[in-house]
This record gives structure tokens, C-alpha cells and sequence, in this order.
């Protein structure tokens, strides 16, 4: 029996409002006629019932035709653990290839090519359409009621939820104490500049801005500050203002040192360290430091990322823009289906790094390209297509720039009307950003809104859209999500900055970006996982080729990587 079959079957009861037992759904794609097996059993039915038991299917099978009583009935044998048919196949079906040769990206072992490589190709498999072709022509003559409470039946999948550990850091929802006072933007940047200064002090001998102008000219210098102004110099040099909570001191990179290939990395607003030495003049108060070595808070190179305790895996996924015309429904109900597959048995994680919707009024016209126009619409189809998910999973949930919470980051989850809609699954749902740990490996979500400043700002070979994992690496080297104040990104002015990275994530996942890019920086895992979204009137405006369709699979004991496409 293909491993598709009981998939059909679960997603064909969920289209009719019903659950079943995973003994009963084998029992039905077993019948020799399953849709008429189907039939039956839910004409059977009580009234009053949303989930099919074995013993209720096999009675209706028996009755039908004339196999002996259940209680004397034998029935197909079936493995003791999974609850699966034994010897199963999955005909059409990839198996995945596990001997990729760069453990940097699809291993937990030590990497034998450079680890900020992203160009190798990790095990990839199709999704599998031919698991959903007869459920969805059974469903198109259903109605169009679906489960909604009780859990979902599974299939081959069989997991113990008792095993499920999540924990989230970084939740600010509810938190929020920003007024847009000056003071409150005094107080997230000093905070910023303490936490992240505490990341660099240790690596050289920080003196406050105030007390050099007193030191002799010549003398050696070492400074930690936040940059306030980049510019070049007549002669081509590259001159950078640093701040710290005494004062600004200026600082020159020449422009034939190899600190100077480092300046094209720099953001207003990041924090950094400088070394170097003293103009001769500096007593005079005209004074200046050469710089000789530049410094990031960067992520330690010794970075050894933790790993699940057992063989469990998470499902990395973001930007799914449902209410969109160019929302990919059908591919999101194949990754459903596969979700609920034997194989994936071992996916009881699914993280959604926000856009849950399309939104209403995020860019000019997008009225025209909507298939839903209410966004609370918008968000019920979305928790309709989140109940395809496996009952069984564990899914937690950040927001994004097109979802309906303020626009400013930190963006805090989702309020109670929209909780209440999106319901199904008992969700958790945090702010963006948020570190969620699942299972002993923390992961570090963020939509990613910064990532387009990053690229404009960057070189090309340091960020772009083809490689979006590289311009996340710059957030990981700055610590910090979205350090530069006044640009695209809107900042929301806290008591504490939000947006800082002080622990070091085992996991990166962002999206918005709609591309699909994955690597290792200092032994962090980076992924932006694409998108739902088929390329747009307005993305083509803007020259925007979307990676549609993919679900990063990550495998929370090894950290290896999959990458399971359905369209």
C-alpha cells in the first residue's frame, strides 16, 4: 500500500469535518473501494461524532461485504510501533541523499570546506503530488467543513507529544513601554551600546572617548563606540566618528591598510571596536586615532551548537501570504499531506518566521492583486490551512511586515482577536524577533525587514537577494538584527533593545526576502526559507524572481539539512 494512501484518506476526512483513528484510516485506504469505504462509514456515523473509530469502520466494512464480525475479524497485521502496514513503499518518491559532501551545511560535523560556504547543494526531494491528486477531487464534491477540534489524525505519523519542549526568550508582546520621547531613544541605544560593548571590551583595552584627548599623542588607543558617521576623505580614506556614552572621537581607516576592505561592512548605528594609535597632535585636542585593527562583536568561531537529545525534526517555513491571488494553496496542501506521511514522522516542529497573510495597503495597488480584501478574511482562510497541519505538531509563529500588528520593530505577536481566529493547533505565538529553543537547540527567528537595508547598503559580494543567507551573516557578525536607525526599517524606540543578539543562536531563520539561500557562519545554520508566494504584478515591477514552495527540513539532532520542494 503506497504511504500516500492513508494521507489521502486523513486529508479527505478533514475536508468533511471528521478525524479517525490511525487503525481506522488503514482500515479504509485497505477497503477495495475507499472512497465508497469512506461513504459508508460517515453515513454510519452518529450525529454527534467527529472522530472514527476502528471498531466503527470495521463494522461498516463487515456489513458491507459480508466479512465476519468484528469481534472475530482479523486485521491487517501492521508495525507495532508506527502503526504502519509493513513494508510500505512510496512509489515517485526521492529518498534524500545523505552523503552530501559538505558537512557544512547538511551535517553536524565539523566542516571540511569553509564554513560561510553556502553554494553546496543540500539533499533535496520533490514533494509529492500524486499523494493529494484523488483527495483533492473527493474534497471538491465535499463540503467545506473542517475539524476543529479534537486532534488530527496522523496517518502513518505516531508521536508522542509528551516529548515536546519548547521555550521562548525574547517574548516583549505586552511588554512594550515606548512613548517616542527623546528619552526613549536615549535608552535603547545606551542599551544596545552596553550590552554589545560587553561583547567586544574583552578583546581590547577600551578607553572612554572622554579620556584620550588627554593621553599623549603617539600613545597606543583602543576604542568602543557606536558608529555615527562613515565618510571618505579628499585623499580616499575612510574617516568613522565613534560614539560611546562619554563622547565622539574620530577615527581614520588609510586607505591602503586591509582594515579598509571593513569600513564597506559598516552600518550607522552598529556598534564596533578600533585600535590604533594616537595622532601626534592629539594633546592639542585636534586629536585622532589611526587605526590599525577594526573589530565586530561577531559570533566566536568556536561556536559549538547544541543538538536534540532524540531523532526529531522542525520544518522551517515563512511567507506564506495567504489571501494573495498568487497564493500557492495547492503546493501548501501537498506539504500538508507529506507532513502527515510515515515519512515525515519525524517533523513535529513547524516555525513560520511571519506573513501569515497578504495584508491590505502594504505597497501601492496591492488591492488589485488580492483574492481576500478583509484581512481578518484573510487571516481565517490562513488558520483553515493551518488545520491541514498534523494535530500533532508543535508550530510556533512570529509576524511580519504584511501582517496586521505595527509595522516598527520590535513587532510584538499577534493580538487577541487574531489569536482567537488562528486557533488551530494551540499555537505559540511570540514576537519578531524571538529565540525559541526547541528541544535543547535555540533558534533565533526574525522576518527579516533588514535584510533589504543590509543589501542596498553592502556590496554586492558581502549581501544580496540570491544569497540572502549572506546578508543575514552580516546580522550575525554585528549582533544585531537591525542595527541602522532612520532607514527602511522602523525601529521602535524601547527600554531595552530587543533586536540585540547577546546569545548565540544554534539556528538562524529569517524570510521576507522571498529567496531561498542556507549556509554556515562560525558554525550557525542559516536559513531563509523563500516563500508560498508565486511572483506578483508588483514583485515583477521590481524584478523580484521568488523561491516558492520549499520547506527546510532540519534535523534537531544532527542539525543536518533537507530541503523538500512541492511545486
Amino acid at each position: 500500500m503506497p504511504l500516500e494512501t492513508p494521507a489521502r484518506i486523513v486529508s479527505v476526512l478533514a475536508t468533511r469535518g471528521y478525524n479517525a483513528d490511525r487503525e481506522a484510516v488503514t482500515l479504509l485506504a485497505n477497503a477495495d473501494d475507499p472512497a465508497r469505504a469512506i461513504e459508508r462509514a460517515l453515513e454510519a456515523a452518529p450525529d454527534d461524532a467527529i472522530k472514527l473509530s476502528a471498531d466503527h469502520v470495521e463494522s461498516v466494512l463487515a456489513e458491507s461485504d459480508g466479512r465476519p464480525d468484528p469481534s472475530t475479524a482479523a486485521t491487517e497485521t501492521t508495525d507495532s510501533d508506527s502503526g504502519s502496514p509493513t513494508n510500505p513503499t512510496e512509489p515517485g518518491a526521492t529518498t534524500a541523499d545523505t552523503t552530501d559532501p559538505d558537512p557544512s551545511v547538511s551535517s553536524g560535523t565539523n566542516p571540511t570546506t569553509s564554513s560561510e560556504s553556502g553554494s553546496a547543494v543540500p539533499p533535496e526531494t520533490e514533494g509529492s503530488s500524486d499523494a493529494v491528486g484523488a483527495a483533492e477531487s473527493a474534497a471538491a464534491t465535499a463540503t467545506d467543513r473542517r475539524t476543529t477540534t479534537g486532534s488530527v489524525a496522523t496517518g502513518e505519523r505516531s508521536i508522542d507529544t509528551d516529548l515536546h519542549d519548547v521555550e521562548i526568550e525574547g517574548d516583549m508582546t505586552g511588554q512594550s513601554t515606548g512613548t517616542g520621547e527623546y528619552s526613549d531613544f536615549v535608552a535603547v541605544f545606551r542599551d544596545r551600546y552596553e550590552r554589545l560593548s560587553r561583547q567586544l571590551r574583552g578583546r581590547i583595552n577600551h578607553r572612554p572617548t572622554n579620556t584620550l584627548s588627554s593621553m599623549a599623542g603617539g600613545s597606543e588607543a583602543a576604542i568602543v563606540g557606536m558608529v555615527s558617521d562613515i565618510r571618505s576623505t579628499a585623499s580616499g580614506h575612510w574617516l568613522i566618528e565613534l560614539e560611546d556614552t562619554n563622547g565622539v572621537y574620530p577615527c581614520l581607516v588609510m586607505k591602503d591598510r586591509d582594515t579598509a576592505e571593513q569600513v564597506d561592512e559598516l552600518l550607522h548605528d552598529e556598534v564596533i571596536a578600533v585600535e590604533g594609535t594616537l595622532s601626534d597632535d592629539n594633546s592639542d585636542g585636534d586629536g585622532i586615532l589611526f587605526v590599525d585593527d577594526l573589530y565586530f562583536p561577531e559570533i566566536p568561531r568556536t561556536h559549538q551548537p547544541s543538538t536534540a537529545d532524540r531523532e526529531v525534526s522542525a520544518a522551517l517555513v515563512s511567507d506564506v501570504h495567504v489571501g494573495s491571488q498568487e497564493f500557492m494553496a495547492d503546493a501548501w496542501t501537498r506539504f500538508a499531506d507529506w507532513l502527515h506521511t510515515e515519512e515525515a514522522e519525524r517533523v513535529e516542529y513547524l516555525l513560520i518566521a511571519g506573513d501569515m497573510v497578504e495584508g491590505v495597503g502594504v505597497y501601492p495597488d496591492q488591492d488589485e492583486e488580492l483574492d481576500i480584501v478583509d484581512i481578518y478574511d484573510q487571516y481565517r482562510e490562513f488558520s483553515e490551512f493551518l488545520k491541514e497541519v498534523p494535530g500533532d505538531m508543535e508550530i510556533v509563529m512570529i509576524p511580519g511586515n504584511h501582517d496586521a500588528v505595527r509595522l516598527a520593530e520590535p513587532q510584538p505577536g499577534f493580538d487577541e482577536e487574531l489569536r482567537d481566529i488562528m486557533s488551530a493547533h494551540d499555537c505559540r505565538i511570540t514576537s519578531n524577533p524571538s529565540t525559541v529553543t526547541v528541544e535543547g537547540v535555540s533558534v533565533l527567528m526574525y522576518h527579516g525587514v533588514s535584510l533589504d537595508e543590509v543589501i542596498a547598503e553592502l556590496p554586492d559580494e558581502k549581501a544580496n537577494y540570491d544569497e540572502p543567507h549572506k546578508a543575514m551573516y552580516q546580522l550575525l557578525k554585528k549582533r544585531h538584527v537591525a542595527p541602522q536607525f532612520g532607514g527602511h526599517t522602523r525601529l521602535a524606540p524601547e527600554e531595552r533593545d530587543y533586536l540585540v543578539i547577546e546569545e548565540t543562536p544554534d539556528v538562524f531563520h529569517a524570510g521576507h526576502v522571498h529567496k531561498f539561500g542556507y549556509g554556515k557562519y562560525h558554525n550557525v545554520l542559516t536559513i531563509n526559507s523563500g516563500c508560498w508566494q508565486a511572483q506578483t504584478a508588483f514583485q515583477e515591477s521590481v524584478n523580484i524572481d521568488p523561491d516558492c514552495a520549499m520547506a527546510p527540513i532540519v534535523d534537531l539532532d544532527t542539525l543536518d539539512l533537507t530541503i523538500r520542494k512541492f511545486a
